[in-house]
């Protein structure tokens, strides 16, 4: 049996591997998506007072650290039974949404926009995003530099770090916007929402006009009939700060919906032994395996997702391209997996018009930024959403609130087993008998993977007991003389 191993994968935050295992006849006999890196945040934040763990997550990862900052601070705020006052919620959620700008625009532009704009076959020395900005212009790429910049101003100004942010403390926040501050706020956002509107038609030229990209997206091996999860508020729109987890079935019929506390009675955990990374699927359906279909408990929770699981946009522009997307590719939901590039675009646009709504409200710039606390710390759960995905922290605590366990599900581990499934179906459907895997076919199963905006830092939680390690010894021309492993 042949195999053919990608490695490393290619524009990613962390480390992944792919192994393809090729029939005697050429096709594609079976697929293996590897994490071969251990986090274990869990681990670390027991023993640690509950309030420091807003700021000690943050340190899973230098891409998304606001979701696990917001995640982590509505645990806490679960752990001590406290509402934080409306200010502080929307002081918390503005934050929020620059924090969802500045990683959409990295993703579409860095990691998914070379294999549209430059190809999916072009020389990988162009494949990136240097050879993006030399296909749309300086001009274009200088943009897409200082509006990221600017939402990661406005992260630092809110967050006192754009990376490290410490705003967040049980029950509310450390400080407030002054109108000067507001109104800077607020003239940048309005920026963000004619870049949204800029970038989501780029996308319009670029991928919808191109019918072989269409043809691709429809009708390529890039599709998963799975359940859609996403955070959803009171009325059943996007959200991405607060409300109910809401999932459909592969037919868009609500399936369940649940507050944070409730997420065990949904959602279950397994291990497999050749991945740091967990795989949820949903309870009450059960574990059938690697397959799709309704009666699989694989479910996605990724940009596409949160449009198939809600009724729609809590934004008006946002709620254009939303029916735009849905319209053009024939209806609610979506399983095309590349279609995850466009709804992560429409989702830029809804940060920035709710961005620019929650600067234009009078509680943005109020003094009354946390609820006392008054009971003894317990457990508590705190979902939003990231990026990547639906994020769950759950925290259980002594009376003194010194974390005993912690469990955090990740946008990323929601997604593994779909992941490999991805993974899988693409390589069937572009290895064949006969043909040559060049290396922009295996970019082209790749983006199976990239479309999910993995990040792998935040996911790896799995810990087997003892820690396998193989280490491979190169020559000066990178070709393997020895390895030695620990299984």
């Amino acid at each position: 049996m042949k195999r053919i191993t990608i490695d490393p994968i290619t524009r990613l935050e962390g480390h992944g591997k792919i192994e393809i295992f090729l029939k005697d006849s050429g096709d594609v006999e079976n697929v293996y998506f590897q994490v071969p890196e251990l986090r274990g945040f869990e681990k670390f934040c027991e023993g640690r007072p509950v309030e420091e763990l807003s700021q000690i997550v943050t340190k899973i990862c230098g891409v998304c650290p606001g979701c696990h900052h917001m995640g982590s601070g509505k645990a806490a705020d679960a752990v001590y039974g406290v509402e934080p006052p409306p200010t502080a919620k929307k002081l918390r959620e503005l934050f929020f949404m620059a924090h969802f700008i500045h990683s959409h625009i990295a993703h579409f532009y860095a990691l998914a926009a070379p294999d549209f704009v430059v190809g999916p076959d072009a020389d990988p020395a162009k494949r990136n995003v240097l050879g993006v900005i030399e296909k749309v212009g300086t001009e274009i790429g200088t943009e897409v530099l200082k509006q990221r910049r600017i939402a990661q101003e406005i992260q630092a100004l809110l967050g006192g770090h754009q990376t490290h942010v410490v705003m967040n403390i049980p029950g509310g926040v450390r400080k407030g916007l002054t109108k000067e501050e507001r109104d800077d706020v607020l003239k940048k956002g309005e920026g963000f929402v004619e870049f949204s509107k800029f970038s989501l038609k780029l996308f319009n030229d670029v991928v919808i006009q191109n019918k072989d990209y269409v043809d691709l997206i429809l009708n390529g091996p890039y599709s998963l009939t799975l359940h859609s999860m996403g955070l959803v508020d009171e009325n059943n729109k996007v959200n991405f700060y607060d409300g109910k987890v809401r999932v459909v079935d592969t037919e868009g019929k609500e399936h369940c919906k649940y507050a944070p506390d409730d997420y065990r009675d949904y959602v279950e955990e397994r291990v497999e032994t050749w991945s740091y990374l967990k795989f949820p699927y949903l309870k009450k359906i059960g574990w059938k395996g690697f397959v799709d279909g309704q009666d699989s408990g694989v479910y996605h929770a990724t940009p596409l997702s949160r449009l198939n699981a809600a009724d729609g946009m809590a934004t008006p522009l946002a709620q254009v391209e939303y029916d735009k997307m849905y319209e053009t590719l024939g209806g609610k939901p979506v399983h095309a997996t590349l279609a995850m590039h466009w709804a992560r675009l429409i989702e830029l646009l809804y940060s920035s018009e709710r961005l620019v709504e929650l600067a234009s409200d009078p509680d943005i710039t109020g003094s009354e930024l946390r609820t006392p606390l008054t009971n003894v710390p317990d457990e508590g759960v705190g979902i939003v959403e990231a990026q990547r995905g639906t994020l769950t922290h759950h925290y259980w605590t002594d009376n003194k609130g010194i974390v005993k366990k912690a469990n955090i599900i990740v946008g990323t581990t929601n997604n593994n087993a779909a992941i490999c499934m991805s993974l899988k179906k693409a390589a069937q459907g572009l290895i064949k008998k006969g043909v040559d895997v060049s290396d922009g076919i295996l970019n082209m199963i790749e983006m199976a993977f990239r479309a999910y905006d993995p990040c792998f830092s935040c996911a790896t939680h799995r810990l087997p007991g003892e820690m396998p390690l193989q280490v491979n010894f190169r020559d000066k021309d990178g070709k393997i003389i020895r390895t030695v492993k620990r299984d």
